[in-house]
């Protein structure tokens, strides 16, 4: 079973019907109990960062996430699920990540209009296993101001240009995420949560 983490952000709904349209089992849950049984978690979420790390605290979520990631299972982390694995964000004042990955979440300092919303185009830069049935410079849907900054330029997938050339996607062993949503991205999204649930089913 994939947990999907509810700590009160995110398109969680959109999730679970994503994973059960292409065959997956995942459960949407807020217990700390259910990360740590379950054999893949998911984090998705919309909204601010300091308010995401402040909810998975008081649910003590952050420690059960954490762990599974240092465990070896499978992650999927969609939009602020990708932005709170990295060390810290600039967003309302500076604010401490779940540190997995070293790097930062900056605002984009564009002439173009932010938030980035609406679809763009993805360029993959080293191919995840959950983008197999996915062709490069394929379209997602997008809704952000922030993006990450990573340290390591190894753990990036791929990049999409808005403005600047940002990173889209991560991956590193066990550990995929997206700052696009594939749950609102149509067929193509679906490709991707079922591309998650083969990386589970191998797992």
């Amino acid at each position: 079973m994939i947990a999907i983490v509810d700590y009160g952000m995110g398109n969680l709904r959109s999730v679970e019907k994503g994973f059960k349209k292409v065959g997956v089992e995942a459960k949407v849950t807020s217990s700390p109990k259910d990360v740590d049984n379950a054999r893949a978690v998911v984090l998705p979420g919309v909204g601010a960062f300091r308010d995401c790390i402040r909810n998975l605290t008081d649910l003590s979520l952050t420690e059960a996430i954490s762990k599974s990631i240092q465990k070896g299972k499978p992650y999927l982390g969609i939009c602020l699920g990708l932005q709170v694995l990295f060390s810290e964000s600039e967003e309302f004042g500076r604010c401490k990540g779940l540190d997995v990955f070293r790097g930062k979440v900056v605002r984009f300092q564009i002439k173009e209009k932010v938030p980035h919303m609406g679809w763009n185009n993805v360029k993959i830069v080293k191919r995840p296993p959950i983008l197999s049935a996915v062709s490069d410079d394929s379209f997602f849907y997008f809704v952000h101001s922030y993006y990450v900054v990573p340290d390591e330029r190894d753990i990036i997938a791929a990049t999409t240009d808005y403005g600047v050339n940002f990173t889209s996607m991560i991956w590193k062993d066990n550990v995929f995420a997206t700052q696009f949503h594939p749950e609102k991205s149509q067929n193509l999204g679906l490709k991707v949560l079922a591309g998650f649930g083969e990386f589970v089913k191998k797992s």
